[in-house]
């Protein structure tokens, strides 16, 4: 029986999330499945990846075969790595410890380049914010200049029509005593 480890797809549309799981690779995609290790979420960002990792080795190991995807998603969490260091250590290229060693010191620097896109992406967030937060400020004093203008004008057309009405009344008072 051959046995694949790949993703089965769960969601909506448009907002799919995924189970990982391993399978025969005979069965459906969305079908019986031997274990479930995992998931995945691509709709965040960086994707969201909760894997079991001892597990995934253990698959692995077996002979279980990923999908493209699910290699490269093995390779992310480091699956593959210590896969690789597994088989430097059976053949006698270096020991347990040093092997612990090297991989610890891959999730550091793993952690630290996720760490950084993260703070990377919050900043571009922010900065995005604080733009579109000036250029709304700024069509926001237009439009208020743009009323106090117009106000202005109506209020300077209503004196000069008010001064105008008022030297209309006073030349007909004019007339109306000097023809009384």
């Amino acid at each position: 029986m051959a046995v694949k480890i790949r993703l089965q797809r769960h969601g909506r549309a448009k907002q799919p999330y995924y189970h990982i799981v391993v399978a025969d690779s005979r069965s459906p995609r969305d079908g019986k499945f031997i274990e479930r290790i995992g998931s995945y979420n691509p709709n965040t960002n960086p994707a969201t990846i909760d894997l079991d990792t001892e597990k995934a080795l253990s698959w692995v190991e077996k002979g279980a075969q990923p999908t493209d995807t699910m290699r490269a998603i093995l390779s992310y969490k480091g699956v593959l790595y210590r896969k690789h260091l597994a088989r430097g250590i059976k053949k006698g290229a270096f020991n347990q410890d040093e092997a612990d060693k090297k991989y610890a010191e891959w999730l550091e620097g793993k952690a630290n380049k996720i760490d950084e896109k993260v703070s990377k992406l919050a900043k571009d967030a922010d900065a995005s914010m604080r733009s579109r937060m000036e250029a709304e400020a700024a069509v926001a004093h237009k439009r208020s200049q743009d009323i106090l203008a117009k106000k202005s004008a109506l209020a300077a057309e209503a004196a000069a029509a008010t001064a105008e009405d008022g030297a209309e009344a006073t030349a007909e008072a004019t007339e109306e005593n000097n023809n009384d």
